[in-house]
């Protein structure tokens, strides 16, 4: 059964109640922290032999047989299925036939929408299928403080705009610094803009959003250099995309209201969340040198690369090198 994204949170926490889950999407970090917690929540462990079977893509042949085991120390099992494509579908539709209490979680980053696993699930009402894209804007201001709440940090509502201005869209990256800023709060439990600055200053600048950021504005070394280090920390390809697209709205609902006669500085604090006082003069320069029309043509052409990205075998990272210079080229790279 496909969940909707307001249902998703409830879905999750009450995953006992169903057969098995379905995560799929763009954002890998996303899928696998949920994979996890749903893991946990049946068998209260993530390495426990007996209640917990990981089957990678050349394991997948043994679904089925994994979903028949019993538990020799009692408790509830799960079998965790990483990486599935179509090609598991036979056996998923098995296992799910066998009388069986065992959860079955389902990792399928990149699944296309029209995927025969993706259409069997979706429509399997014992199956909860989820989508996990990255987050930004106000979702990930709106995930950034449930995270904070969870560790009992309380954080500053300037802090918190900062962080999602200059926080990459990869879930796992977020995570790994709201841990970061979770340990460095201690025992005050409190979090200021500065201290959130002194803390990941220096990680936030290799994200792909700096290499979005400089890359509009023109600035072909700082937006290389940004995108090699967002890349060899692990990103993912898709989520330059998903940035370009998400930096791209921003910069045309502030053209909009230009047109409608603000000023460019009026329109840039009408943003939410704010742009963020140290991207302001890339953001400037990237309203200077783009136009709705190149804009549009850009976006056009991020949508492509991304589509480009999702297929096997596809030179991603060299598609993404070439996406960046064609950003900082301008508006003349995109024309027909």
């Amino acid at each position: 059964m496909k969940i909707d994204a307001r249902s998703t949170a409830r879905t999750l926490a009450e995953i006992g109640k169903w057969r098995g889950v379905l995560l799929y999407g763009d954002d890998l970090g996303l899928i696998r922290e949920r994979a996890a917690h749903c893991v946990r929540l049946v068998a209260e462990s993530l390495d426990d032999p007996f209640r917990v079977a990981v089957l990678d893509q050349e394991q997948h042949g043994r679904v089925e047989e994994e979903v028949g085991a019993l538990s020799l120390i009692g408790g509830r099992r799960a079998v965790w299925v990483r990486d599935a494509q179509d090609g598991v579908l036979p056996r998923v539709t098995a296992a799910l036939g066998i009388d069986s209490d065992t959860l079955l979680v389902i990792e399928a980053p990149g699944l296309a929408s029209r995927a025969k696993l993706r259409a069997a699930l979706d429509s399997n009402p014992k199956i909860a299928s989820i989508g996990c894209y990255p987050e930004e804007g106000r979702t990930l201001i709106a995930s950034l403080t449930e995270l904070f709440r969870e560790a009992g940090i309380a954080i500053d509502r300037d802090a918190l705009f900062w962080l999602s201005s200059v926080l990459g869209a990869d879930r796992a990256a977020v995570r790994s610094e709201v841990d970061k800023l979770v340990l460095y709060a201690g025992e005050s439990g409190k979090l200021t803009l500065d201290e959130c600055q002194e803390c990941i200053g220096d990680s936030a600048n290799a994200t792909l959003d700096d290499a979005t950021s400089a890359a509009l504005a023109g600035e072909r070394a700082i937006a290389d250099i940004a995108l090699e280090r967002a890349l060899a920390d692990g990103l993912s390809p898709i989520a330059l995309a998903r940035a370009c697209l998400s930096l791209m709205t921003r910069l045309m609902r502030v053209l909009d209201w230009m047109d409608e006669g603000r000023s460019r500085q009026e329109a840039m604090k009408m943003l939410k969340p704010p742009v963020f006082f140290k991207k302001q003069e890339s953001f400037s320069k990237a309203l200077e040198r783009w136009d709705r029309v190149g804009l549009s043509r850009a976006c056009e052409a991020v949508q492509g690369f991304e589509l480009a990205c999702k297929q096997t075998g596809s030179p991603d990272l060299a598609l993404s090198r070439r996406l960046v210079a064609q950003l900082c080229l301008g508006p003349r790279s995109f024309q027909r």
